[in-house]
């Protein structure tokens, strides 16, 4: 479902989106802009999810041990 939104912006602002993204495809652009700020994903279902997957898991807590093994041997 779609709802219309009315925003105001500097005629400078509406001139570039005009000539920039065109006519008729400025809702378009500003939705895909705005969405990553706005629309948060469920991460906790995300993450149990990636937690299920042993073979990602194991390739994560190698690199983890090896990460460790790399500071712990820098000089200071």
């Amino acid at each position: 479902m779609h709802k219309k939104l009315t925003i105001t912006v500097d005629e400078a602002v509406y001139d570039g989106l005009y000539k920039t993204i065109g006519p008729r495809k400025i809702s378009r652009f500003v939705q895909e802009l705005v969405r990553p700020y706005v629309v948060r994903p469920d991460l906790d279902s995300a993450y149990a999810e990636m937690a299920l997957d042993n073979k990602r898991e194991n390739e994560a807590l190698e690199w983890a041990e090896a990460t460790f093994k790399d500071i712990a041997s820098e000089k200071t």
